[in-house]
């Protein structure tokens, strides 16, 4: 089991690396075009169907196996309205700090959330894997390029991304050790992770994704659910 989730939180976590790795050659070696533009977003809503794929088939229904309806709608709102306070703060700040903030809000909770569903249900933890490094590759590659742009050097850039895959499968075998035992915090985490993600996929990632008289990244964010729907199909 441990090794399952070392190998699977892995893979979770190491596509933010690659996702950097990606957006930095992507940088260097294409050139500024509406085509580059194009993809650039295509690529922010492919991630938010992923997202929106995990929370729909893994993290909404594995709450509410576990949770009556007024315990499972409150972690769900606390979720929804601390991560509001947090994009309210991030908006006050500019540079690397809120950046990076931004990106760890789900990565956290959903890796504890890994690790925990793994005692529970192996299949969904495993599906739960692949949806959150899907998601990772394109917010990675997002991210790295506003951290650049903000003035932080490539090098450290890709050292934190190297950095926060591994802190992922610290955060799994935190969430495995700590709430094995526990499946109601475990779907109290999953809701409140879902009411978080939730909000920021409307607030921030969809309307940044949206690009005028482009139809291909609205295409995007269906194929990114596809590819959750054709996960939960095979696992």
């Amino acid at each position: 089991m441990l090794t399952s989730i070392i190998l699977f939180s892995g893979f979770a976590g190491i596509t933010v690396f690659v996702g950097g790795l990606l957006a930095n050659y992507f940088n260097h070696h294409i050139k500024e075009s509406p085509i580059k533009y194009g993809i650039t977003h295509t690529l922010m809503s492919f991630g938010a169907g992923i997202i929106l794929s995990a929370l729909a088939l893994v993290l909404i229904p594995k709450g509410m196996e576990e949770l009556s309806l007024v315990p499972m709608a409150f972690s769900f709102l606390i979720g929804a309205i601390l991560f509001m306070r947090l994009d309210q703060f991030l908006a006050k700040k500019e540079g690397k700090t809120a950046t990076l903030l931004a990106m760890m809000m789900d990565f956290i909770p959903e890796s504890i959330a890994l690790g925990a569903v793994f005692a529970i249900d192996s299949s969904a933890a495993t599906l739960l894997a692949i949806f959150i490094g899907l998601q990772n590759l394109p917010e990675a590659f997002n991210s790295y390029r506003d951290l650049v742009l903000s003035g932080l050097s490539t090098k450290k850039t890709l050292f934190i991304f190297l950095a926060l895959s591994f802190f992922g499968i610290i955060a799994a075998l935190i969430g495995y050790f700590l709430l094995t035992d526990s499946p109601k915090l475990t779907a109290h985490l999953m809701t409140f992770a879902s009411g978080g993600i939730l909000y920021l996929l409307v607030q921030d990632i969809i309307p940044e994704s949206k690009l005028e008289k482009n139809y291909l990244t609205s295409l995007g964010a269906t194929l990114g659910f596809l590819v959750g729907i054709i996960g939960e199909k095979i696992v």
